[in-house]
């Protein structure tokens, strides 16, 4: 029987279940099924919404590019980025994906005061001298580390990345915690995200 789990993945969590040098595993916050992984990857210093399920057609449908599953971020950059900025973003920017050069599809990109977000633990560093932006990027793809590497590609480092969004499945209007796990039917599934 298929099972589907929404996790908000903690800061300083890895996105598997398997242990790995000294990290806390997704087996440490989510009691669920031997079977069930999860669907993609946050890294370990990003948060937020993470789809766990044993669906592997699931899986691969919202991981297929050709789907173009939405998935948007919270990204706290250092510095202040220009309307210029904004528009390289939008139209796509080169990095490095496993050795090779890549340029970013076409995204939406917006500076946002984000609600209801929580204090990370540990909390960013914090210069008083230097002005932060929150950033919300919405992405179709989904290269290692694609959202940081963008930003550093129009010189604003990422400072933290939560991801509150997949399709239209939001952790804050579903009220899922950090380091809660709620368990959804397929049904529910099917109404927010292009399955």
């Amino acid at each position: 029987m298929h099972q589907y789990f929404i996790l908000n993945k903690p800061f300083g969590v890895i996105s598997q279940f398997s242990p790995e040098g000294n990290h806390t595993t997704l087996k440490d916050i989510c009691t669920v099924p031997e079977d069930v992984y999860p669907v993609g990857r946050l890294d370990t210093d990003s948060e937020g919404l993470l789809l766990l399920t044993n669906d592997k057609s699931l899986n691969h449908k919202l991981l297929n590019p050709k789907t173009k599953t939405p998935k948007t971020y919270w990204v706290q950059v250092e510095g202040i980025p220009t309307a210029d900025n904004l528009k390289q973003l939008e139209k796509g920017v080169e990095f490095s994906a496993k050795g090779k050069k890549y340029i970013s599809a076409p995204c939406e990109v917006s500076i946002v005061e984000p609600t209801g977000i929580w204090e990370r633990n540990p909390p960013i560093r914090y210069r008083a001298n230097v002005s932060t932006t929150w950033l919300s990027i919405r992405i179709s793809e989904g290269k290692n580390r694609q959202v940081r590497k963008m930003t550093a590609a129009i010189g604003y480092p990422t400072l933290r990345l939560v991801r509150p969004q997949l399709g239209r499945l939001n952790i804050f209007d579903e009220k899922i915690k950090p380091g809660q796990c709620r368990a959804y039917s397929y049904n529910d599934l099917k109404k927010h995200l292009p399955i």
